[in-house]
């Protein structure tokens, strides 16, 4: 009955595909009141769903799989059959909303050039540059380190608001239980109370936070006091009081001079020409003062201090202060009443105060309290009215407080919750009415123009991104061509995605942008160079995918999307394989890349946003042998060991399905994610290790690999220490010697590190964890010339089946010059391994120099981001004195992946051929990727010095 039901779905025409990044597009839905029929079967679907997942619960033990399976693949069928298989006509590449480069290492040069040479009050804003530069990149840290930099050299407040909540918000610390959105990290940089101090302190970011010895003394200070709104007199006299201030009935004892002394018009008033000054009796009732204000008035102009007093008086004062100009006063009333804000309910009171009367440094540190509570204070109307309209925007832009970086942002977190919302295009906006330098409009214009494209509103899309090419953002032209396309003129984008290649170095973009308006041989001919120029692109492998579907080559398919999940993992590309392999019935495969596609993406939905991915995981679950939490150990031990990362997430995902609360799943997830390079998802996962822990010092350790992975090294150990303090255990111990073996070299530290890792293996763990613990306590032993006892480690991890021991194996017997035996290790990796890759660039190292060509070709196809085989065949070509050769293998790695050591290593070859400008941008933009880069620092200096030298 199986096989009838699928031959028969084969039959049907498949006529709807996908677009963007979700892969499946509906059948159009007919016009009318009752709804198409995807909407009655996706509500059959569900209806299902609910029935089968209640029914599982109570009766899965006694009901027969066949039954359930015969259920299940009528449904999964009509989903085929009904929602279809995806179409090329409809898949569609999705625009980058960030700045993008014809000239990547050109632009990396010249930023780097105008931050050495800008001022000190300049480097901030730069160093934002240089952040919106990074945020393409794969790499987060480069995103993250400058947001620091540009944090620890802001001048003023309101910078100092926006980037420490920023970089609070990378760390998305608001998903970890129990942590207050005004809690101090323990550094100055991100500390609230620091954010508050205006001023150029750059070495304060070293300093540790001084929020608790404030409280501190704060406490000791307030000891034994008590506030009052009554103010005494000094002795009971009246001496010193030569005029009264009569408001209603009551006087008002001042000193005319201490008060005159708080602006110039009161000197005015009270010493100048008009009537007051010969007064011993002023009548102020009109002020709109209340007496408590005036004597609080009073006290300030004797004590300069307004310790005493409640809030609604110090209010008063500051609308006192600003009508009469008292400067004095009025930054002492703002600073008094700023460091009141420490919710949202006292920010949202005090907002409006501080933009009534212009406090500048309240209205920042109720900034700061909506910043900080991001994102959740993005769907509160109440927050989100002040920064939204246009006059709105005019207020904040009125007391200092209208930014381009507020807005920016504002803008990149409205654009991950929420794409087409009308209040990102209303944040957009105001970034854009921001915008004073060039690349700053290229960036809100370009983004404007993405959500624009995104809400199907093609002619203000195209209006957006022409305004952000006309100020140089060359990419935007893409969204021009996109919004043409869609209204109506294919030929026009065609043509001016065709001048696009004429007039520039093509990229890989590029051709993929042309292959959108052409067909037939045109366009495959643009797909395979756009794959040729730039692997990473994923549109051009979903594409072939799709067409051989199309054809009935289902194999075909599943090998083309294999080689882009191979080394860049995505969830539209797994659920496209997820698909193909529900079509040759392979369902435990297709289950595998759903789980896994969920780890990436929890919230993830199918059928183009329709049905959330659980529900399908619940229907392809019936079709699958079921298993005991102990089976799915045994799994995870066979995929880890068989380097299968993708299977080992799906299967802890299973297990977390089974034991949501298991802390020690969540960081085996984000150990998985992490080999992935899925950054995000990983952290994800540590924060979810985090909250789920079972005990204080799990808990340290958690927190300790979240600050690493951000940055925050000697905080890392800080915590693995106090976790150590606690308890001793495996993972604290393994936290305090990774992180130190990332940051020392010397022997006597290596050595320390040796005594952390055994002191580790003395704790329990599982096997996984243990063999990961001792190839690095082997690795170790290695630097130290203890080669003996790395074998003794590397083989002991074998036994427990750590596969990547080979590895670690094959170094020491190449060190002993075993080289057949090094080989003959990797040999066996590779055997066993299922991604590779790194296999076969390391036995590259054991051979001659033609199977060398020959496994490093196979590590490019495999993966071709590993940046080792294009400087090895460069080298090579060096060597042959074929120098042109060299730098262009270089040069076209450097195209798609802007690497440290590519942008070294081809720097040092302009060097040899006497191209000094070359070597001196090379540098340059290795340096703005790592500024303490020793070798390019070198190698830099060397070249502007033989470049000075040159006759002009």
């Amino acid at each position: 009955m199986q096989q009838h039901i699928f031959n028969t779905m084969r039959s049907l025409k498949m006529i709807d595909g996908c677009k963007c990044t979700q892969v499946y597009a509906l059948n159009p839905t007919p016009s009318g009141g009752g709804g198409g029929v995807g909407e009655k079967f996706l509500q059959h679907l569900q209806d299902h769903l609910r029935v089968n997942s209640i029914k599982s619960k109570s009766h899965r033990r006694y009901q027969s799989l066949s039954q359930i399976n015969n259920v299940n693949t009528i449904v999964l069928a009509e989903a085929l059959a009904i929602y279809g298989l995806p179409q090329t006509d409809l898949i569609e590449p999705q625009i980058d909303p960030y700045l993008k480069f014809v000239d990547f290492v050109g632009t990396l040069a010249d930023v780097y050039r105008r931050l050495e040479n800008c001022s000190q009050f300049e480097r901030s804003g730069m160093y934002m540059e240089q952040c919106t530069i990074f945020k393409g990149l794969p790499d987060p840290k480069l995103f993250r380190r400058c947001l620091r930099s540009a944090r620890q050299h802001a001048v003023d407040v309101h910078s100092k608001v926006v980037l420490s909540a920023w970089l609070r918000f990378e760390r998305r610390e608001d998903e970890l239980f129990g942590v207050s959105a005004m809690d101090c990290s323990g550094w100055n940089l991100e500390c609230p109370k620091s954010s508050l101090v205006s001023g150029y302190n750059p070495e304060s970011a070293y300093d540790n936070c001084s929020c608790l010895e404030d409280e501190g003394q704060l406490e000791r200070e307030l000891e034994g006091q008590e506030c009052s709104t009554s103010i005494s007199y000094a002795d009971g006299d009246d001496d010193g009081y030569d005029i009264s201030f009569c408001i209603g009935d009551v006087e008002v004892k001042c000193n005319r001079y201490m008060i005159a002394s708080l602006s110039r018009p009161f000197k005015s008033m009270l010493y100048g020409s008009f009537m007051e000054s010969r007064k011993e009796r002023i009548y102020f009732t009109q002020s709109g003062i209340s007496v408590k204000a005036m004597r609080a008035a009073e006290v300030f102009s004797r004590t300069k201090s307004l310790d005493s007093f409640d809030p609604n008086v110090v209010l008063e004062l500051l609308s006192l202060a600003n009508k009469y100009c008292c400067d004095e006063m009025k930054s002492a009333c703002d600073a008094y009443l700023a460091s009141l804000v420490d919710d949202m309910d006292i920010a949202l009171l005090l907002i409006e105060y501080g933009l009534e009367e212009a406090a500048y440094l309240l209205i920042a540190a109720c900034l700061l309290v909506f910043l900080r509570e991001l994102p959740n204070s993005m769907h509160n109307p109440n927050v989100m009215k002040f920064f939204c309209s246009s006059e709105a925007r005019e207020r904040l832009a009125l007391v200092g407080h209208g930014s381009f970086l507020l807005y920016s942002f504002l803008s990149q977190i409205a654009m991950e919750e929420d794409m087409k919302s009308n209040t990102t295009i209303m944040l957009l906006e105001g970034m854009g009415e921001c915008a004073r330098e060039n690349w700053q409009k290229q960036l809100a214009f370009h983004q404007l123009g993405c959500v624009m494209l995104e809400r199907k509103e093609y002619k203000d899309a195209q209006k957006w991104f022409e305004m952000a090419y006309q100020f140089g953002h060359i990419y935007s032209l893409v969204g021009v061509a996109r919004a043409i396309n869609k209204r109506g003129h294919k030929y026009k984008a065609y043509k001016l995605i065709n001048s696009l290649i004429s007039d520039h170095t093509p990229a890989g973009w590029m051709y993929q942008e042309r292959s959108l308006y052409s067909s037939g041989k045109e366009k495959m001919w643009d797909l395979n160079m756009a794959t040729e120029v730039d692997p990473t692109l994923s549109y051009p492998y979903k594409y072939r995918a799709v067409s051989m579907v199309e054809e009935g080559k289902l194999g075909a398919a599943i090998s083309e999307i294999n080689k882009i999940i191979g080394f860049k993992v995505s969830p539209d590309c797994l659920e496209l394989r997820a698909w193909f392999l529900i079509c040759l019935e392979d369902y435990e495969g297709a289950l595998t890349d759903v789980r896994a596609l969920l780890t990436l993406d929890p919230s993830y939905m199918m059928f183009h946003g329709k049905l959330h991915g659980d529900q399908l995981v619940e229907l392809l679950s019936h079709h699958v042998q079921q298993c005991s939490q102990a089976d799915c150990w045994m799994q995870l031990y066979d995929r880890w060991s068989s380097v299968d990362d993708i299977g080992s997430l799906a299967v802890v995902h299973h297990m977390l399905a089974n034991g949501p609360g298991k802390s020690l799943l969540w960081f085996r997830q984000s150990l998985l994610l992490l080999r992935l390079n899925c950054h995000k998802a990983a952290m994800r996962s540590l924060r979810m290790a985090r909250n789920h822990a079972a005990s204080e010092h799990e808990r340290l350790v958690y927190e300790g690999w979240v600050l690493y992975d951000t940055g925050y090294r000697e905080e890392a150990i800080a915590k693995a220490e106090e976790s150590i303090s606690i308890q001793r255990s495996f993972e604290a111990f393994f936290l305090k010697a990774y992180v130190l073996s990332e940051t020392t070299t010397d022997h006597e530290s290596s050595f320390y590190v040796i005594e952390l890792l055994e002191e580790a293996l003395r704790c329990p763990s599982d096997g996984l964890r243990k063999g990961q613990a001792l190839s690095n306590l082997a690795s170790i032993y290695v630097d130290v010339d203890k080669l003996d006892k790395a074998v003794d480690c590397y083989m002991n991890a074998l036994n427990i089946k750590h596969t990547r021991a080979h590895q670690g194996l094959a170094r020491v017997y190449h060190l002993k010059n075993q080289r057949k035996a090094a080989y003959d290790e990797m040999t066996k990796l590779i055997e066993k391994a299922r991604y590779n890759a790194s296999a076969y660039e390391k036995r590259s190292e054991y051979c001659d120099r033609e199977m060398a060509k020959s496994d490093l070709s196979m590590a490019t196809r495999l993966d071709p981001l590993r940046t080792y085989p294009y400087r090895y065949r460069a080298a090579v070509f060096m060597d042959d004195h074929k120098e042109g050769e060299a730098i262009a293998v270089l040069t076209k790695a450097i195209s798609f992946k802007p690497d440290l050591q590519l942008l070294h290593l081809r720097a040092a070859f302009h060097d040899s051929m006497g191209d000094y400008s070359s070597t001196l941008q090379d540098c340059e933009a290795a340096l703005c990727l790592d500024p303490k880069h020793a070798d390019s620092i070198e190698l830099y200096r060397k070249a502007q010095k033989r470049a000075n030298e040159q006759p002009t």
